[in-house]
């Protein structure tokens, strides 16, 4: 073989080597991407079973809004049997006077301790 001839042989093998390099390298990319939307795919299955159904939504919904009625019915009812004790206006005063809190205040707490003063006063100190 001539010398040119082995230049076109081992050319020709270069070619071919950095042609059969190149199909690799899109074969690893291709595998790549493919691995990344498997992993996508999984992703989104997982999502999607853990939807929640506007049922169980507006159930939710109902419930809260029931327990808040409630709640405002309690409150309502405590405010209605507070109402029926007897306070004495010199007392309210005097709680007023001696703790520095407001008429409502003073009045509440009184009414809270049955009109007992000193149980309403040790209260406001408490808190």
């Amino acid at each position: 073989m001539t010398e040119a001839e082995q230049e076109v042989e081992v050319n020709g093998t270069e070619a071919e080597d950095e042609g059969q390099d190149e199909q690799d390298t899109k074969q690893k990319k291709q595998t790549r991407h493919d691995g990344g939307a498997a992993d996508l795919e999984r992703v989104t299955d997982y999502a999607e079973e853990k939807e929640i159904s506007a049922a169980n939504i507006s159930s939710a919904v109902a419930q809260f809004g029931n327990q808040r009625n409630k709640e405002n019915e309690l409150r309502v009812a405590k405010e209605k049997e507070l109402q029926m004790v007897q306070v004495k206006k010199e007392d309210i005063e005097l709680i007023m006077n001696e703790l520095l809190v407001s008429k409502a205040h003073a009045e509440k707490v009184l009414r809270e301790q049955s009109g007992d003063v000193v149980a309403a006063l040790e209260a406001i100190i408490s808190n």
